[in-house]
């Protein structure tokens, strides 16, 4: 049994392997994890606590470099004997105070609303036929589905998603170019790994933290390139340095906005140019409700210089853990090759259920449905702002995906967040996205819409309007 089970909080400002080695730190020198007791090892201790290998190694790591864990030959991570220190009261004080940002005071007491962003809607999810391709899954050669699996992934896999991404985003490519991943970080951390990604790595302001961590972890010096009505700063990035660059361009994130064609052509050009690379997080394209779809970066990319990012987390399911990449063509030999040590992240047995998913044609009907049932909550939740906010707020990003922005003026977010539960309504801070915090906008609040049915969103807007506009 593991006993390590922190509280994480993934929306604090601190990052989540900071949380967690300083839990284990503190449990040490309680004398709760005593003097050569084994820590769980990476594998278990991210599994137990969902989170990425990468993460719990550089919390290992840390303490390791602290002295209060050291490695032992076949035996892992083992707790070091350490001197007891008595704390006085003041001591203790402050210790308790060091704690306070692992704590999540609304563990016990959950919103009756929650504006998640990340979430989807499980009660449309094709349940019955998943567990059939389960099981039918379970029926194929025993060596394949609970053996290690292809480093690469699963061959008839990633041939299946090589129709999928020509027919739905206009990439053209082979299946010796997919490589499947455990998610979006994971695939970051692989690229850093595997690749001669350059030290400097330029991405939006403000981005996704989730893949700005995973550089940071890595070592990589990141580079802000500021943001425009219509995507990225080109002229900007062309004034530093760097020779890759991170970009959401069908939806940025987290403002929405889309890299116009324009710049499209724009920045293929500054990476043909300086011999670069763009690495496209294609996150959520398949929801997309004014105006026509966009194709991807990728498929406009003649000369090779763009790593294709696709996923599972947003049009089917976060717990599958499947995420893939598509790598130019001379990249994809090498990254293979040093690829051959590792072990296949995704289960065989979920990369054969999703093979038998989407080839009986069950993937694309489920994306059809949630196109159609997303469209309907965005718009029900576009009309309640409106009809109760009015010019009081701003949308942001509104033309796709499963989350917005609101602009609620002259308002200062973490006094709307308490406000809102104390009406029973969980909404976001999107602060930890701006890598200058000077630059965020105080009075902007994120909310996510893909787990509430239409009544909840309704209600949830309402309770929203008394919590912060009481007259």
């Amino acid at each position: 049994m593991i006993g390590l089970s922190p509280i994480i909080d993934k929306q604090s400002d601190i990052p989540v392997y900071k949380q967690l080695y300083t839990y284990i730190r503190q449990e040490i020198e309680a004398g709760a994890l005593r003097e050569n007791e084994r820590l769980p090892s990476i594998r278990q201790l991210s599994a137990h606590l969902v989170l990425s290998k990468n993460t719990v190694e550089t919390a290992y790591q840390q303490l390791h470099a602290e002295g209060y864990v050291e490695s032992k030959p076949r035996s892992g991570m083992h707790v070091v004997p350490i001197e007891r220190i008595e704390l006085t009261t003041a001591a203790m004080q402050m210790s308790d105070k060091e704690t306070k940002p692992l704590q999540n005071p609304d563990l016990n007491n959950q919103p009756l609303f929650d504006f998640q962003y990340g979430d989807v809607d499980l009660d449309s999810f094709p349940l019955k036929i998943w567990k059939k391709c389960l099981v039918d899954a379970l029926q194929h050669d025993s060596y394949e589905i609970f053996g290690y699996g292809d480093p690469q992934g699963n061959g008839e896999l990633r041939e299946q998603l090589v129709k999928y991404v020509y027919q739905s985003r206009g990439v053209v490519c082979s299946s010796s170019q997919v490589f499947l991943c455990s998610g979006t970080q994971q695939a970051i951390s692989l690229l850093c790994q595997l690749l001669p990604l350059s030290q400097r790595v330029a991405m939006e302001e403000p981005g996704y933290d989730g893949v700005r961590t995973v550089l940071a972890n890595h070592g990589r010096d990141i580079q802000p390139i500021p943001l425009e009505t219509d995507g990225i700063e080109v002229n900007s990035l062309r004034q530093q340095s760097v020779k890759a660059v991170y970009v959401t361009p069908s939806h940025q994130f987290p403002l929405g906005s889309v890299l116009s064609a324009q710049k499209r052509s724009k920045l293929l050009q500054w990476a043909y140019e300086v011999e670069g690379l763009i690495i496209e997080d294609d996150y959520d394209s398949e929801f997309r409700y004014q105006g026509q779809p966009i194709p991807a970066l990728k498929a406009m990319d003649i000369g090779d210089r763009v790593i294709y990012l696709g996923t599972f987390s947003k049009s089917f399911l976060p717990a599958v853990r499947m995420s893939y990449l598509v790598l130019p063509e001379q990249m994809a030999i090498s990254f293979r090759k040093a690829l051959a040590p590792y072990s296949q992240s995704v289960s065989p047995l979920l990369q054969k259920a999703m093979l038998l998913f989407m080839r009986e044609g069950h993937y694309e009907r489920h994306i059809r449905k949630m196109r159609k049932l997303y469209q309907t909550r965005h718009r029900a939740l576009l009309k309640a702002i409106q009809q109760h906010m009015g010019h009081r707020v701003e949308v942001i990003g509104q033309k796709a995906g499963l989350h917005m922005l609101l602009d609620v003026r002259n308002h200062d977010n973490r006094d709307l967040i308490k406000l809102a539960l104390q009406h029973g309504v969980k909404v976001y801070s999107p602060n930890h996205h701006w890598m200058n915090p000077s630059h965020v906008p105080s009075s902007y609040v994120m909310l996510g819409f893909g787990g509430m049915n239409d009544k909840k969103v309704e209600e949830g807007v309402l309770r929203l309007k008394k919590a912060w506009f009481s007259e």
